[in-house]
């Protein structure tokens, strides 16, 4: 009986992770190069169950599981629509590629080509960090008409000024999300085949109707939940008022 309320409060803590991460993809579903989480469950480890009374060799009548667990909140890398917005110095990477920005904690990689000139005339994101090209920052003149192209060459007038560091990796699940579209690489990754479409954004790749789907599925598996633990604790109160005084 006890156990029973176990696995029901596991599944309750499982299902409040899904729903944060749920609600996070919901709140990210206009930003630029969002890619959406998955909250990732396994079973505890089950145990077997033996026939009782039949001696230390009792045949196994099968397997029963103890809870579930949140295994890992895995991020689908698949990629959004592109979105015309007509501003020369937003980008999107058409295929497999992250842009390199710099930021306070080191060179860190993105999808959301938002970029805009700071006072200093450099490329940047919208939050400020730099955007880098293959020899550091890339610096705009004040003046001209800026050209990116698809291997992400920054032309303006026709000058080149730079060219945006855009890389991939073999494993993206070794990427690791820091907030803002931002993530941690294990390594410096490799020039990507993806190709730069200057004047687009890609949209997240977040489907809400879908999401609002898998959230009240969610909630009425906490539910569920909740009314077993509720159920497992009524036949406590019994088993300890009514069937202890016999």
């Amino acid at each position: 009986m006890i156990r029973g309320i176990y696995t029901a409060a596991s599944g309750m803590l499982a299902e409040t992770t899904r729903a944060d991460t749920i609600a996070n993809n919901l709140a990210n579903g206009n930003t630029a190069g969002y890619k959406k989480d998955v909250a990732i469950s396994k079973d505890f480890a089950s145990v077997l169950i033996r026939r009782i009374n039949d001696g230390p060799e009792a045949p196994v009548i099968g397997s029963v599981g103890v809870g579930t667990v949140i295994d890992e909140i895995a991020t689908i890398q698949s990629t959004g629509a592109m979105r015309y917005s007509g501003n020369p110095l937003d980008c999107a990477i058409d295929g497999k590629g992250f842009f390199a920005v710099q930021t306070a904690a080191g060179i860190r990689y993105t999808r959301n080509g938002t970029f805009t000139r700071n006072a200093r005339g450099q490329l940047v994101t919208a939050d400020g960090q730099e955007v880098l090209g293959q020899n550091g920052p890339i610096t705009l003149p004040d003046d001209g008409k800026v050209t990116i192209d698809s291997t992400g060459n920054v032309l303006v007038d026709g000058a080149n000024v730079g060219q945006l560091r855009v890389v991939e990796f073999n494993n993206e699940r070794e990427l690791v999300k820091e907030g803002a579209t931002l993530y941690q690489a294990p390594n410096n990754g490799r020039q990507a085949t993806g190709k730069v479409a200057q004047g687009f954004l890609e949209q997240s790749n977040v489907n809400v109707v879908s999401e609002m789907v898998n959230l009240i599925s969610g909630y009425r598996a906490y539910e569920l939940n909740a009314k077993t633990v509720q159920t497992h604790d009524q036949l406590l109160d019994k088993a300890v008022n009514e069937v202890g005084k016999i």
